[in-house]
Order: structure tokens, then C-alpha cells, then sequence
């Protein structure tokens, strides 16, 4: 009697301990994908932008830093070739916010300024905006090595002496 209480009980544990063993695939795959997603940090990414001057090889600080000045010379040389008509002094920071798809492709979200500025360039806007679209080829972020869509804000600083 005591050799088949022993079998009860040890039975028991192996029914109870099984339970796992009688989860489908699919669930099993639910769970671990679902324990990943809240592993994943969505607001960064893996790889910034490259565009051919910039190392993919070199450290994510690197590649943000190389990716922002590429994109603020290109701001830069094309609001050189504008003459503005200014009436009084200009010190000011615009924010410009794009987004990057993930075929490479850039589009202005918003530019963020005074008042100020759009009474003496009206033009500034449209400028900025074909500026970005005349970009050279840039590969998109990355996260996991898939190709992202990546939000951006840069800022321009305006001085005029």
C-alpha cells in the first residue's frame, strides 16, 4: 500500500510538472516573442543614417555625430547660395524635424521658429525643404538590421551680422 501511495504521488508530480510539455509551439512562440518586445528600446536605433562619407564601422556617438554635421553642412551650403533681405539682426535657432523612411527617403515633418523669421524670409521653409530633398543618398537607420523609419530634429542656428 505504501509502494502504490508512493506511485500516486510521483505521478502527480510528473502530471503537474508536464503541464508545460502539452503548451502548443505557437504559444511557446507567443511568449518568448512577446518577453522580446519588452526587451526592445523603440526609441533608439542601432545604426544612425550613413551617408558615404560617414564609417559604418566606427561607434554609434560617431555615427550620430557624422550623420548631424553631413546634414548641417548641406543646410549650410544651400543657405549660403541665398541672398536674404534682413531688416534687423538675426540671432536665432530653428528646429527643423524630419523623418527618415526606410527606403532612405526624407520628408519635413515641422520647422519650429519666430514669428521674426517668417516676416523677413518668407522663403525659409520651401528652402529647407528642397534642400532636404536635394540630400545625397543616404542609407536609412537600422534596428535589429532592418531598415527603420527615424525621427529627427536638427537645429540651425541663424546669425546675421
Amino acid at each position: 500500500m505504501a509502494f502504490m501511495r508512493k506511485i500516486v504521488v510521483l505521478a502527480c508530480i510528473c502530471l503537474f510538472a508536464s503541464c508545460d510539455w502539452f503548451t502548443s509551439k505557437e504559444d511557446k512562440t507567443q511568449e518568448l516573442v512577446h518577453e522580446e518586445m519588452q526587451n526592445i528600446n523603440f526609441n533608439e536605433v542601432d545604426r544612425y543614417p550613413m551617408f558615404s562619407d560617414c564609417d559604418e564601422m566606427v561607434s554609434k556617438p560617431a555615427q550620430r555625430i557624422c550623420f548631424e554635421t553631413t546634414l548641417l553642412m548641406h543646410f549650410s551650403r544651400t543657405l549660403e547660395d541665398f541672398d536674404f533681405v534682413i531688416d534687423t539682426e538675426v540671432k536665432d535657432t530653428i528646429y527643423v524635424d524630419f523623418m527618415m523612411d526606410r527606403n532612405g527617403s526624407i520628408s519635413v515633418l515641422g520647422i519650429q521658429k519666430n514669428s521674426n523669421i517668417d516676416d523677413q524670409m518668407p522663403e525659409f521653409n520651401g528652402i529647407i525643404t528642397q534642400s532636404l530633398k536635394s540630400m545625397p543618398k543616404i542609407e536609412p537607420a537600422l534596428k535589429r538590421g532592418i531598415p527603420v523609419n527615424a525621427k529627427f530634429r536638427i537645429p540651425i542656428v541663424l546669425n546675421s551680422n
